[in-house]
C-alpha cells in the first residue's frame, strides 16, 4: 500500500497539470466553457466578446493545426451561432474572431472573409461522461 501511495504522490504533479489542460486561457479562464465534438475532434469553447476560444481536450496525434483549424472553427460557430472569421493558433489552442455583435444581438455584423467549406449536422446526440458532464457531438462534411 505504502509503494502505491508513493508513485500516486510522484505522479501528483503531472495530474495537476493534465486536469488543468481545458481550463482555458487567462482571458476565458472565468467563462463556462461549452463541450462540443466536430469529426472526432473535442473541443471546450468559450466565447467573450467577439472572441472565442477552442481547446481540443481529446487525445489524438494532430503535431500541427492542420484540419483541427477548420473543426475549431466549426466548433466555435457552433456554440457563438455566428461566422468565424478568422482562427488562430496550433494543434490543441485555437482563438477565433466572431463575425457578428452577440452583446447587440446581431447575428450577421460582419462578413465571413471565406464561405464556409463544411456543413454540420447536429444528430441530436448527447455524448455522457458521467457526474452530469457530457457534451453535443456534430458531423461536418465538406461541401
Amino acid at each position: 500500500m505504502a509503494a502505491k501511495t508513493g508513485r500516486m504522490i510522484r505522479y501528483l504533479p503531472l495530474m495537476l497539470v493534465l486536469a488543468a489542460c481545458s481550463a482555458g486561457t487567462p482571458y476565458f479562464r472565468d467563462i463556462p466553457a461549452t463541450r462540443v465534438a466536430v469529426n472526432g475532434s473535442i473541443f471546450d469553447v468559450r466565447i467573450r466578446g467577439d472572441i472565442a476560444e477552442a481547446v481540443r481536450v481529446n487525445t489524438q496525434y494532430a503535431p500541427r493545426l492542420g484540419p483541427n483549424r477548420d473543426w475549431a472553427g466549426l466548433a466555435m460557430a457552433q456554440v457563438s451561432g455566428c461566422p468565424v472569421l478568422d482562427v488562430l493558433g496550433d494543434a490543441a489552442v485555437t482563438v477565433g474572431v466572431l463575425g457578428c455583435d452577440r452583446e447587440a444581438g446581431e447575428r450577421l455584423l460582419l462578413t465571413s472573409i471565406s464561405t464556409p467549406n463544411y456543413e454540420c449536422v447536429d444528430y441530436g446526440v448527447y455524448e455522457d461522461v458521467g457526474n452530469g458532464y457530457g457534451y453535443q457531438v456534430f458531423e461536418c462534411t465538406p461541401y
